[in-house]
């Protein structure tokens, strides 16, 4: 069932006037709602403004730009990065650059359509494309494919083992991954899977992400080579959009201590939630990671009747399945989480 509401959905909403705990969405350090946080932007926001509409490739620069995508570079453990307005315009630059006469993509299962274009189509099976690669490499050896992938994509098969990206001749491969879902969750202080994915010894590697999730701005980044981001930042496809927020990306550095706060809490409930489940059979689930995601739709409508609402719509347009998801968040108390938990021990009783 779909829901209008008027205000920001934190750890509870407002349907029809009656309270509801939300364990939905992508907010997972719950910082949208977060006074503190809210307070750290608004002062940027007084600095520098609603808005900055000119190109990056404008003769005024603000330098606010250079330092967060330093701050990111080094934070991730890459050469370089850059930040564009959306994580799906970071993934669609990437996208709309690579593919040319030089390059061959290939597709895991769920790939998010933000590193898709028109003619794009992802591989049934990890086998399928395991096998489709090897032929390729065989018969085109001047040409180099390129493997896309979500970090995260809700079925554990990638994050955090990646063992299908394992099986594959990573050494002979571009490798371009969404972590929209890790950075700011996921990996050492919140740097996602960038560290981790560079060990594995892939020809070359490269990070998109959306920085809304994980670190409550709106924004994108992608995370890769000096030459390459240098490619990227030189296509009329990054000179031609306006930036990613100023004041929002200058939240990032100024609100390094409340990240890092929020990061224990999202993880002490986390560990609440998993050590009460009684059924986590239920559910797909990664080690770290605060998304539950399930198929019963029986579940959903138990935990709507006692004013519990969860991600459940179908993703990413009409014709898809249906997403069916418990979120959990920094914004969560632990009385939320027990009546969650005791609400699923009800229904599979």
């Amino acid at each position: 069932m779909t829901y209008h509401i008027e205000d920001f959905p934190g750890h509870e909403l407002l349907i029809n006037g009656e309270r509801h705990l939300y364990f939905g969405g992508t907010a997972y350090l719950g910082l949208q709602t977060d006074e503190e946080f809210q307070g750290v932007f608004i002062e940027n926001v007084k600095k520098y403004g609603t808005n900055y509409g000119a190109s990056r490739k404008s003769n005024i620069r603000l330098s606010i730009y250079n330092r967060v995508e330093q701050h990111l570079r080094n934070w991730v453990g890459s050469q370089a990065c850059i930040t564009v307005s959306s994580g799906y315009l970071a993934g669609q630059l990437l996208a709309q650059t690579l593919r040319t006469a030089k390059h061959k993509f290939f597709y895991f299962p769920n790939t998010h359509s933000a590193l898709t274009t028109d003619e794009s189509n992802s591989f049934e099976s990890y086998t399928a494309l395991h096998a489709a690669l090897s032929e390729f490499l065989m018969i085109n050896p001047t040409i180099a494919p390129l493997v896309l992938l979500d970090s995260i994509d809700f079925s554990g098969n990638n994050y955090p083992a990646f063992e299908a990206l394992q099986s594959l001749p990573l050494d002979k491969v571009i490798l371009v991954v969404d972590d929209s879902h890790g950075i700011g969750v996921v990996g050492q202080h919140g740097n996602g899977i960038y560290q981790g994915l560079k060990d594995l010894g892939s020809k070359e590697l490269l990070v998109c992400c959306s920085l809304g999730k994980g670190l409550g701005i709106q924004a994108g980044a992608i995370f890769g080579t000096e030459k390459r981001i240098d490619q990227l930042t030189n296509t009329a496809f990054f000179g031609g959009a306006s930036p990613a927020m100023p004041a929002a990306l200058a939240t990032i550095l100024d609100a390094q201590e409340i990240y890092a706060k929020k990061r224990v809490l999202l993880q002490e409930n986390l560990n609440l939630f998993v050590e009460s489940l009684k059924y986590p059979e239920k559910f797909k689930f990664m080690k770290n990671h605060p998304a539950f995601s399930f198929s019963d739709s029986g579940l959903t409508h138990f935990l709507t009747k006692n004013k519990i609402i969860v991600t459940d719509f179908n993703y990413p347009d009409e014709n898809a399945p249906t997403m069916s998801r418990i979120v959990l968040s920094a914004g969560h108390t632990k009385a939320d989480i027990a009546h969650l938990v005791q609400c699923i021990g009800r229904y599979y009783r």
